[in-house]
């Protein structure tokens, strides 16, 4: 299993399930971050269009090319679900936000070797370790 640092060094794409459209809130503020650092956000979300200057996707599923990794804005019991989907489009890991804890969806990343984060910030992880996308 790689360290949360190696998780965001080795992916380009990240997907945000959960993704929010409203500024004030972290699922908007923490994949905006994360894209001014050089990392291709995907939206995941049923109710909008277009966040970050990307198309939103309704689903994991919908998605039509790879992802690297799946970054979980929504609830605990939500998250195994999450993971479900993430195994099926092929991600090498996935990451619940801060708050955010699944010992089952752990289980089923573990089952099916995808690396697993939990209750833990994209964005402080990326500061703290100083890591960028960019050139």
């Amino acid at each position: 299993m790689r360290s949360a640092e190696q998780i965001l060094a080795d992916s380009a794409v990240i997907a945000v399930v959960g993704a929010s459209r409203d500024p004030s809130k972290a699922a908007h503020r923490v994949p905006a971050e994360m894209q001014r650092y050089g990392w291709r956000i995907i939206p995941v979300n049923p109710t909008a269009d277009e966040l970050f200057g990307e198309p939103v996707y309704r689903s994991l599923a919908d998605i039509p090319h790879p992802v690297d990794l799946v970054d979980v804005f929504r609830p605990a019991e939500e998250a195994v679900d999450v993971v479900r989907q993430a195994a099926a489009i092929g991600a090498s890991a996935v990451w619940l936000q801060l708050g955010i804890v699944s010992p089952q969806a752990r289980q089923i990343a573990e089952e099916a070797s995808i690396d697993y984060v939990e209750n833990r910030c994209l964005a402080i992880e990326r500061a703290a370790a100083n890591l960028t996308r960019l050139g």
